[in-house]
């Protein structure tokens, strides 16, 4: 059995990574528009309501208007947006979340996908907060370091050195942004992690293409309860035990890590999580690594999309 699903928005970079995932695929059915028809209300419309599921890669306005669109009461959406990432009538897209939030995913007709920032410090705080290791009013930092693919076609261009107005702008500048610290994924953020207000976030664009990672570093003797190295890395490591796509490194691995490079789960769905810490200093740095176009961004929507047709979880994934 085929299922139809239609991108609305795959000429962009995660539209397009969703549709090189999709169609290879036999259980698939992609509908296509032209390049004529992509802006074409009554065509957008017609692919928008024939569909089993629409992803929408677009921007905020753009997904807002495609869902005003949808009147046929069966078709499942998964919107990769901000737009609906905090409404409580849409379910949040990350299947990790707690126990209950991959049957919500696969019984809802509305989805968000998380945003790539937010995905990895929801991985390494909302378990913490659950079990009141971290209390739900503690000032939290965070700091993250994405490739440039996530600033889209622009983005790309500048740090691949294409030529723009007949000149060769070379390679772009790594550099920390969103410095008013209003970044768009906070809500989500403070939302999904439990957190009572956003945490001080500092984003960083570095020069590689593919590649996110996302650190919380933790004073743990300012913490109620003291934990140790230990204690956090356990918490974590049950509440991934048996996940496909995340995982939490062990203390030998973690010791062993020298490094850890931004880019080292490019092209895939996997998160790895590290817990460093200085038991000396009593301080940890919580640290998650993955794709920002993987499981922060196109990945994420195919393991959502698998999740509402009801197929394997991990089908077309690595």
């Amino acid at each position: 059995m085929s299922h139809k699903v239609f991108i609305d928005g795959e000429a962009g970079t995660t539209g397009l990574q969703i549709r090189e995932r999709l169609e290879k695929r036999s259980d698939i059915e992609l509908i296509r528009l032209s390049d004529d028809k992509r802006k074409d209300a009554g065509a957008r419309k017609e692919a928008l309501n024939s569909a089993d599921a629409v992803i929408l890669c677009l921007p905020d306005e753009a997904a807002i208007e495609a869902v005003s669109m949808i009147d046929n009461p069966d078709v499942r959406v998964i919107d990769a947006s901000t737009a609906f990432r905090t409404d409580a009538a849409w379910t949040y897209g990350f299947p990790e979340l707690n126990d209950g939030q991959r049957a919500e995913i696969a019984a809802s007709k509305r989805i968000s996908n998380p945003g790539c920032h937010a995905t990895g410090f929801i991985a390494l705080t909302n378990p913490l907060v659950e079990a009141g290791i971290i209390p739900s009013f503690f000032p939290i930092t965070a700091t993250s370091l994405t490739g440039y693919s996530g600033g889209g076609k622009s983005m790309i261009a500048e740090f691949e050195g294409a030529p723009e107005h007949g000149q060769d702008r070379g390679k772009g500048h790594e550099r920390l942004y969103a410095t008013g610290l209003a970044h768009k994924h906070l809500p989500e953020m403070t939302l999904y992690s439990g957190l009572e207000s956003p945490p001080i976030f500092t984003p960083i664009v570095a020069n590689f293409p593919q590649g996110l990672i996302v650190q919380v570093p933790l004073h743990l003797w300012a913490l109620p309860d003291e934990p140790d190295i230990d204690a956090i890395r356990n918490l974590l490591t049950a509440h991934y035990l048996g996940e496909q796509f995340v995982r939490v490194a062990n203390a030998e691995e973690s010791e062993e890590a020298g490094a850890v490079h931004g880019a080292m789960l490019a092209n895939t769905n996997q998160l790895l999580i590290h817990v460093f810490g200085n038991p000396d200093q009593d301080t940890a740095n919580l640290v998650a690594v993955f794709d920002n176009l993987g499981k922060g961004a196109s990945g994420a929507a195919v393991q959502n999309l698998n999740l509402v047709l009801g197929v394997e979880e991990g089908l077309g994934l690595v």
